[in-house]
């Protein structure tokens, strides 16, 4: 853990209101420091990307506090919350429904450059063609819709459009998930070059912990709205503390088909051993 805390988030609950109330978080602490790759992992409904649009700032919290360079998320409005956009960028899970359908790659990149400036940032990042070159693009690809592009490519835009906000701080919810299998390998490998390149810290939510292996130096376990472990990813997949990360780990798939089916024996006989018992 950095000693720069960036984030920081103390007794965050979060409830759903309906026929009868969802708690989504359950009074979760979370901290993050500049430059730091954190790995937020669970099953579905775990909370993660609640969590993740709450420190985004989309997501109001029941009760606690959300701060982001020792400012409450929370109260920020107007210009001051276009001044976040220039610190704190999202990689969302699904890249065409997070830009515009009806604008150009060039419009998109530009109209975050025209934010970034207005805040005083920005002005030393790079140009909107260069941008794309960084994310693995052509610059021919700026007068391109959308639409005319593949999911690997609109992803790429949605990171090109983070670096030109001119943000150190990333929030990706599952940004490969949405992705074909060929092409999950090339975003993350360029999500990890670009930490290195500029210097990032980025959240990395997913439920692959092969992934998060590869690209946190911490990893955050939730489950059922809680935080069940918080610790370094070395320790986490070695020796992990919780019942749950130990259920996790067990469910994850391993590029040895004897290992796997040696695994799934083992667990084929545990059950069978639970309901003798």
């Amino acid at each position: 853990m950095s000693d720069d805390v960036l984030f920081r988030a103390q007794d965050v609950v979060v409830d759903f209101a309906g026929r009868s109330q969802k708690r989504a978080l359950d009074h979760v602490d979370f901290c993050a420091g500049a430059g730091e790759a954190i790995g937020i992992v669970g099953e579905s409904g775990s909370g993660k990307t609640t969590l993740s649009r709450v420190l985004l700032g989309l997501q109001k919290v029941s009760s606690g506090t959300v701060t982001f360079g020792g400012d409450d998320i929370g109260r920020w409005r107007g210009r001051r919350r276009h001044e976040l956009a220039t610190q704190l960028q999202a990689v969302f899970q699904d890249p065409y429904r997070s830009l515009n359908p009806t604008r150009t790659v060039e419009q998109t990149l530009q109209e975050c450059r025209t934010v970034a400036r207005r805040s005083g940032e920005g002005t030393a990042q790079p140009g909107l063609g260069e941008c794309l070159e960084m994310v693995g693009l052509p610059a021919r690809l700026l007068s391109s819709y959308p639409r005319r592009l593949s999911g690997g490519q609109r992803q790429r835009v949605a990171i090109a459009r983070a670096i030109v906000s001119g943000a150190r701080f990333w929030i990706c919810d599952e940004p490969t998930s949405a992705l074909d299998i060929s092409v999950q390998a090339q975003i993350i490998n360029l999500l990890v070059d670009l930490r290195e390149r500029l210097g990032l810290g980025y959240v990395f939510i997913t439920h692959n912990l092969g992934v998060v292996r590869y690209v946190a130096d911490r990893v955050v376990v939730m489950h059922q709205g809680r935080v069940v472990e918080d610790a370094a990813t070395s320790s986490v997949l070695s020796h992990p503390s919780d019942p749950y990360t130990q259920s996790l780990l067990d469910a994850a798939l391993v590029p040895d088909p004897v290992a796997q089916r040696q695994r799934r024996e083992a667990r084929e006989d545990m059950n069978c051993n639970e309901k003798k018992g």
